[in-house]
């Protein structure tokens, strides 16, 4: 419930508690509170048994932490019925990333040449400043000033 609670935070927060309901009414307080995270929790437990029994026997394992989002996303991948691993070991990175380099840099890259058989088919991908006229000036459009 607090796995993100540093030791320092923790003090403070004792010292915090001590300071404003006392050391005579801390363990009262400690009781209440335990006794009403007990509480809510059977309500919720006993809230999801009848919401599994309203569903029925076809959503006997159904589990209410598969809601959260990156927990069905992160059971959906891990499923080997989809063979997103084959997918994901198909893909080499590396190598489709040197061949779009090469061809933005314009140097051809050793799978670009194999497959097309000669270079006579490049497609040049560099820019070149186009040199506008003396007398070029864009349209001038009213109402967009």
């Amino acid at each position: 419930m607090f796995n993100d609670i540093g030791p320092l935070e923790l003090v403070t927060l004792i010292v915090l508690a001590v300071l404003v309901f006392g050391p005579d009414k801390l363990p009262k307080v400690i009781q209440d509170v335990t006794r009403t995270i007990r509480k809510i929790r059977e309500f919720s437990e006993s809230a999801k048994n009848d919401i599994r029994e309203e569903l029925g026997p076809e959503f006997k394992d159904f589990e209410f932490e598969d809601l959260n989002p990156k927990t069905f996303i992160r059971k959906q991948l891990d499923n080997e019925d989809l063979g997103l691993k084959e997918i994901r070991n198909g893909f080499d990175l590396k190598k489709e990333m040197a061949e779009v380099t090469d061809a933005v840099h314009g140097r051809e890259s050793d799978a670009s040449s194999s497959s097309s058989g000669s270079s006579g088919g490049r497609i040049d991908m560099t820019k070149k400043p186009e040199t506008p006229g003396r007398d070029d000036r864009p349209p001038f459009d009213a109402d967009a000033t």
